[in-house]
């Protein structure tokens, strides 16, 4: 009995403001706090509430039979938190169903594993707590930022003891073979893979609403009948998407809504076919061999690698600058300077940089600066105040201990005199 797996990554960053070198030493105040509420505001409106709305009715409807999972970044739980609640409540209300898989993330939608296995566990560890405080369950399934996935990744992710990876089931990876099977990662033998069919995640994530694309206009019947054809070839079927395509990627008039609570019957009109999340699937699919990847990959773009922050000098200095000071920041114990430095590891950061010419910003994820390198020159200055206040607190920290050293000298020396 085939499973189809539907997982949204929910997620949203905090948006710097025009940091000048003005502003350098004279304000810390890195995050455009108005541009920021407004976006969170409009996303709730058009997207959050209304699709956690229909997921619950759907999954009230079908008593069980319909299921999803939500891999959720920390920033939008931040996000949530301090402009619209209300978007906390209607997931929590998905979560008690029990029909909803919450799927770890880092906890700053980063891109922490390339550079610091440190930061990178204490970012999931912090983010695992987060969801079991939110939702109830210790998540057991793992989507890392974008999709981003290779072997050392799957290792790591057997060490934090995850079950299941997601990724991009890339044709350079898989070659001949289909994603539609359970694989098992070539260095986590103990974990299962669930691999994303690139072209029905697409269909609807990025295609639905194109009216120049030869599928449209997609229906339901429609696309369930793409996955039913693929009943006798198939183990599961995973479609991995970003769930602003509810209301911000496709408008409300693109008939997004009407399609997703059409999906579910649709689907189930062939009794082969069940909905699953990964934590059902795992354990239940013998793996049908090994996917070795040694070279990272990610969901973005025709390339499916790392180009989008990582594939220009711009981008490559500016996180090689941010994450030299990892060590630093982890030793200094300011709650403030980890806390904004766990922001600023946001990979939209360095995806506001990116100068590939097919690599324009979605509409749903507009870039706030001109180009690329105001977005560069901006981050550059706000990490250049960042570390003139790392400075300072490492200097009062050194200025603590010496004035401690010599107080306990003192008195060790006048208690020897008595």
């Amino acid at each position: 009995m085939p499973a189809l797996c539907l997982c949204f990554s929910i997620h949203e960053p905090y948006q710097l403001r025009r940091y000048t070198v003005f502003d350098m030493g004279q304000s810390s105040v890195y995050e455009d706090d108005d541009q920021n509420c407004d976006a969170l505001l409009r996303a709730a409106r058009l997207c959050y509430l209304p699709a956690c709305d229909l997921l619950l009715k759907l999954v009230r409807r079908y008593a069980g039979a319909f299921a999803v999972s939500l891999s959720i970044s920390g920033t939008a739980l931040d996000l949530f938190e301090q402009y619209t609640p209300e978007v906390t409540e209607s997931l929590c209300a998905l979560a008690e169903t029990g029909c909803v898989e919450f799927v770890a993330a880092t906890s700053a939608h980063s891109l922490a594993f390339l550079y610091s296995r440190e930061e990178f566990d204490r970012q999931v560890k912090a983010q695992c707590a987060r969801l079991k405080g939110l939702f109830g369950k210790n998540p057991t399934a793992f989507m890392h930022t974008e999709c981003v996935y290779n072997n050392d990744l799957a290792a790591a992710l057997q060490q934090l003891g995850f079950k299941t990876a997601l990724a991009e089931g890339a044709d350079h990876v898989l070659g001949w073979r289909s994603p539609n099977w359970v694989y098992r990662p070539v260095s986590g033998p103990k974990m299962n893979l669930l691999l994303r069919n690139a072209g029905l995640s697409d269909d609807l994530g990025q295609r639905f609403g194109d009216r120049s694309w030869s599928g449209w206009p997609l229906t339901a019947d429609k696309f369930a009948a793409w996955v039913h054809s693929l009943a006798d070839k198939s183990d599961v079927i995973n479609i991995f998407t970003d769930f602003h395509m509810f209301g911000l990627r496709h408008a409300h008039e693109t008939g997004i809504f009407d399609f997703m609570e059409a999906l579910p019957e649709a689907l189930l009109a062939d009794n082969r076919f069940r909905f699953a999340t990964p934590c059902s699937i795992a354990g239940k699919c013998a793996p049908a061999g090994d996917v070795d990847v040694p070279q990272f990959m990610s969901w973005e773009d025709h390339g499916h690698d790392l180009t989008s922050w990582l594939g220009n000098d711009m981008q490559k200095d500016a996180i090689h600058a941010l994450y030299g000071l990892a060590a630093r920041v982890r030793a200094s114990g300011d709650k403030m300077l980890l806390h904004d430095y766990e922001r600023l590891q946001t990979a939209d950061h360095f995806r506001h940089m990116s100068t590939k010419w097919f690599s324009g910003p979605r509409a749903d994820r507009p870039n706030p600066f001109d180009s690329p390198y105001d977005a560069y020159i901006t981050y550059m200055n706000v990490l250049a105040d960042f570390e003139l206040r790392l400075d300072a607190a490492e200097l009062s920290s050194k200025t603590s201990k010496s004035r401690r050293a010599s107080r306990s000298h003192v008195s060790s020396g006048t208690g020897a005199s008595a």
